[in-house]
């Protein structure tokens, strides 16, 4: 699929619920675009915490985020509930790629996104493998 806007609900592995908060919108009455980021994160790294089973904040390698993209196409406006979608895009040796959406009431995207996490060890920050149980956690992703 190559138009962003002809994304779908369906299309995406996971569905993840994320209401708005006041603080979301901007002084133009709608949701601020930095406040897209932060939901993408909050979606990956939910996801990721209930599907792995562990606390993915103390595993010896970290997931940090290396590349972000969102296409915006339609408002968001509090008190707006998100359905954020998340599906896997591609994995690496020590990289994973995730491919997003937020749908406010309509049923085309308001934005599109991607998300790069890199692995890499938690003391010296140089990349490491995807931790198994994360690569766990991906197996479902990519199989729903």
């Amino acid at each position: 699929m190559t138009d962003p806007l002809e994304r779908r609900r369906e299309d995406f592995a996971v569905l993840r619920t994320l209401p708005l908060r006041w603080s979301d919108d901007d002084v133009y009455g709608h949701v601020n675009n930095v406040v897209h980021y932060s939901l993408f994160d909050t979606a990956v790294n939910g996801w990721l915490l209930e599907a792995s089973g562990v606390d993915i904040r103390r595993l010896p390698a970290i997931g940090v985020v290396v590349e972000t993209s969102c296409r915006y196409f339609a408002e968001l406006r509090f008190p707006e509930v998100v359905t954020a979608g998340l599906a896997l895009e591609r994995v690496g040796n020590s990289s994973v790629v995730y491919r997003l959406a937020l749908f406010g009431a309509a049923p085309t995207p308001a934005a599109v996104g991607r998300f790069v996490h890199v692995y890499v060890d938690r003391d010296t920050r140089r990349p490491v493998p995807v931790p198994p149980e994360i690569r766990a956690a991906l197996e479902t992703l990519s199989s729903s």
